[in-house]
């Protein structure tokens, strides 16, 4: 069993005004008044991690790069290893979407070892988490498969809605992306539902980009793009800068998958807008491989695309995004092994040159 999902990162009494689901605006000014406010170091730190996962949400990189650094700061001065530990699981979380993966896996160990010393059991938790989930990221499946497990039977345990859709969500992630789409399909939608039961609509937004996702690449175009709507409005509604911007990039891989390229290469376009406004070079460069391969599709220069792949696959290397990087090799592989178009491009809604062997961007 697990009761109504909750926002640990809010903390003392902004635990008591704000909520899961909260709007990332209204956290930012609740948490900025407190922070002015705040009479102790703890109080301050617990404020400034609210403002900084706030910012973070909103795609705001600098000011939540500030904020997590103050919280860290006023954590160290009130000897509080606990709130040390959130600080630096913010601060980790951010370094990892903006794709700077080493530095994400420095501070998320940090904070592991500061939380444990401490006994916050959830602060423990979440820098676990995001330690599985930045593994997740870099394709290093086989190093955090099992930790994955380990905290979805934590979150079964303790009843923790939110950290069992987390840790779901990402299993079905891995089945995904090494071909099991029936059971990420199953693990997809069963986090979706116990994200809605828990009222935890940031959860289920994320749960129904995965269902969706998998939907498409089983041909089932109309459903995927359904339930995306559904998402992006909540990411709207909640203010989820980032979460928007890859609900975008989903959307653009659906239309990829069945042919619609002119929307696809329009849609690629849109979330690639987003992802650079927030600094997020993850999203941008995956919004890029989008993009190279709907204008392949479209008749673009077959020499063009291979140069911008060879760039492509030189960025995910250094981020260190493995799944990513055998993507842009087996596009490579399709457009070389491919003969130069002899006919018109096709029309949006057009199928005949679709490729089904190679996924869309994930």
């Amino acid at each position: 069993m697990y009761g109504k999902a909750f926002a640990p990162e809010y903390q003392g009494e902004l635990g008591a005004a704000l909520g899961v689901n909260s709007s990332y605006e209204e956290v930012l000014a609740t948490a900025s008044r407190a922070q002015a406010d705040a009479g102790t170091a703890l109080d301050r730190a617990r404020a400034a991690l609210a403002v900084a996962e706030a910012n973070r949400r909103l795609g705001r990189v600098s000011e939540a790069g500030h904020a997590w650094r103050e919280s860290y700061r006023s954590a160290r001065t009130a000897g509080d290893p606990g709130a040390m530990a959130w600080a630096l699981w913010s601060g980790g979380t951010l370094a990892r979407q903006c794709g700077t993966l080493p530095l994400a896996r420095r501070l998320l160990a940090h904070a592991v070892a500061l939380a444990e010393g401490s006994g916050d059991r959830l602060a423990h938790g979440y820098a676990l988490a995001g330690l599985a989930e930045t593994g997740r990221i870099q394709g290093d499946y086989a190093a955090v498969a099992d930790l994955h497990e380990q905290l979805l039977e934590q979150g079964r345990k303790h009843g923790e809605a939110r950290h069992m859709v987390w840790a779901m969500s990402g299993i079905a992630q891995m089945h995904r992306n090494t071909g099991d789409y029936d059971k990420a399909l199953e693990l997809f939608e069963e986090s979706a539902r116990i994200a809605a039961e828990a009222d935890d609509f940031r959860g289920r937004a994320w749960s129904l980009r995965g269902v969706a996702d998998v939907l498409s690449v089983q041909g089932e175009t109309d459903r995927a793009l359904t339930l995306l709507s559904e998402a992006e409005a909540i990411c709207r509604t909640m203010d989820l800068a980032s979460a928007l911007a890859y609900n975008h990039k989903m959307r653009a891989n659906v239309f990829f998958r069945a042919g619609r390229y002119v929307s696809a290469r329009e849609t690629y376009t849109l979330a690639l807008r987003e992802f650079s406004e927030m600094q997020e070079p993850r999203g941008v460069a995956l919004s890029r491989l989008g993009l190279v391969k709907s204008r392949a599709r479209l008749g673009r220069d077959r020499d063009e695309s291979l140069a911008e792949l060879d760039a492509l696959e030189r960025d995910f290397t250094k981020i260190g995004l493995r799944h990513a990087r055998e993507m842009v090799i087996a596009f490579r592989a399709e457009l070389t092994a491919r003969p130069a178009p002899e006919t018109p491009a096709p029309r949006s809604g057009a199928t005949t040159l679709r490729s089904p062997a190679v996924p869309a961007t994930s």
